[in-house]
């Protein structure tokens, strides 16, 4: 039986027949019930509990803080929380102060009645599409019973939770593809915000020009309510658009090529479908993407020199003997950068936005979220040099749209035989979060019918 979604268990909350503090103990013992241990760095069961008691007396009351009050959520631990030591997914910053506040989001879903359960696992320092963990354990991927295969990262535990059915909300963070990766790969709906759409404060910044926060959940619905809460609205302001009239541009460069059969299958008859529902879908050239990437290998990446800058003394220090090995590798790559590097990828990354937003219009992008589904992880865990090939494949899609500085939705849109997930990315130039989350909304169905 699927998982109810965020919406379905707020009705029920402000309905009187379910209980918050029923449905915090619920996600306490379903995580028992799971047994992965490499989901939560950290269950915040008394504060959960406290928040829940408060949801129920606001409830009983009739005065619910907002549409989601009572509603459990769970956050990647790049968030601070008051008291607690943010870890990044790592060991070294254990020795760092407790957090005076919490992150200026986290603030926001506790004024809106969220219930916090606790901090998620990610890739250390959130660098990494794959979402392996020696520190914490690499959370497993829950559509494979038998093989324990990739998460996706770096929120990779914010997608298992919920495709676990743990909580129905989980908060991440994406700089290069980590929310839209790991929805594609555990089969959730996955919002990748535009930058500066929510507050940073309080999150632990691997590329403070690229960052962006947003949810992942069962649903649209649930991004969309999500969105609206942690923004202090009273309602959504978000309404379903539908497919018919709707202008897409699937591009023909990159976004395919050396994808699975699954992953092409699925997208052509979700294409399909849309344009039987009136959609008007159009093939373009779209060079820009192949200069991105060789602009990148050319010059380097502007995520990479600034989380050189970040880490600089952890990585050049004793510190890094302490960390993942290949995020240590990735990081190091940018030491290469000269200043005039980086000044042209600047440049040239405002120039390369101006262009695709001419060319995309009112249009919105469709193409699949990750060439592949969820690989295992034992020979990514084997071979640095599969692992760094598997990763740049698993990023390509989506850090194209970070560099663009695109919003997204991924939506799952099938199985390949083995009932592996993939996924459909919508996406739309820096500000159209409202276009894309109505279009999602409106299509999510016909998206995922197979």
């Amino acid at each position: 039986m699927p998982s109810p979604t965020a919406a379905e268990l707020a009705r029920k909350l402000r309905k009187g027949t379910l209980d918050p503090v029923t449905l915090a103990e619920e996600v306490f013992t379903k995580n028992e019930s799971v047994g992965d241990r490499a989901i939560f760095t950290e269950l915040l069961r008394d504060r959960a509990m406290t928040e829940a008691k408060a949801a129920r007396r606001r409830l009983k009351a009739g005065t619910p803080a907002s549409l989601l009050d009572g509603v459990p959520v769970a956050w990647k631990d790049l968030f601070d929380f008051k008291g607690r030591v943010t870890t990044a997914g790592s060991v070294v910053l254990k020795s760092n102060p407790a957090a005076r506040a919490d992150a200026a989001l986290v603030a926001a879903g506790k004024a809106a009645g969220l219930v916090n359960v606790g901090c998620i696992n990610m890739t250390e320092f959130a660098y990494s599409g794959i979402g392996l963990n020696p520190h914490y354990g690499t959370p497993r991927n829950p559509n494979d019973k038998a093989v324990h295969r990739s998460p996706g990262g770096s929120s990779s535990a914010s997608g298992v939770v919920v495709a676990a059915g743990i909580v129905p909300i989980a908060i991440g963070t994406d700089t290069g593809g980590s929310i839209r990766i790991p929805a594609s790969f555990n089969g959730v709906v996955g919002y990748k915000s535009s930058t500066g759409h929510f507050p940073m404060d309080g999150v632990f910044p691997l590329s403070k020009t690229l960052d962006t926060l947003g949810p992942l959940a069962h649903s649209v619905e649930d991004c969309v309510l999500a969105d609206a809460v942690l923004r202090g609205l009273k309602k959504p302001s978000v309404k379903a658009r539908g497919p018919k009239g709707l202008e897409i541009l699937v591009p023909s460069d990159i976004v395919f090529d050396g994808a699975e059969e699954a992953v092409l299958v699925n997208f052509e008859a979700s294409i399909a479908r849309l344009i039987k529902a009136g959609a008007k879908v159009k093939r373009v050239k779209m060079p820009v993407f192949q200069q991105i990437i060789d602009l990148i290998a050319k010059r380097g990446h502007l995520l990479g020199a600034e989380a050189l800058a970040v880490h600089w003394d952890r990585v050049k220090g004793d510190d890094a003997k302490r960390m993942d090995a290949r995020v240590v590798k990735r990081i190091l790559l940018a030491d290469k950068m000269t200043a005039v590097d980086l000044v042209v990828v600047m440049e040239e990354r405002k120039r390369m936005i101006a262009e695709t937003n001419a060319l995309i219009g009112d249009a919105l992008i469709a193409f699949p979220t990750t060439p592949h589904v969820a690989m295992p992880i034992a020979p990514l865990e084997a071979d640095q040099d599969v692992f760094f090939r598997n990763n740049a494949k698993t990023l390509r899609n989506t850090m194209l749209g970070n560099f663009l500085d695109w919003c997204g939705v991924s939506i799952p849109n099938g199985t390949d035989a083995g009932g592996m997930p993939t996924g459909f990315l919508f996406s739309a130039p820096h500000g159209r979060d409202a276009d894309v989350l109505a279009v999602g909304l409106g299509t999510e169905e016909l998206i995922r019918r197979q």
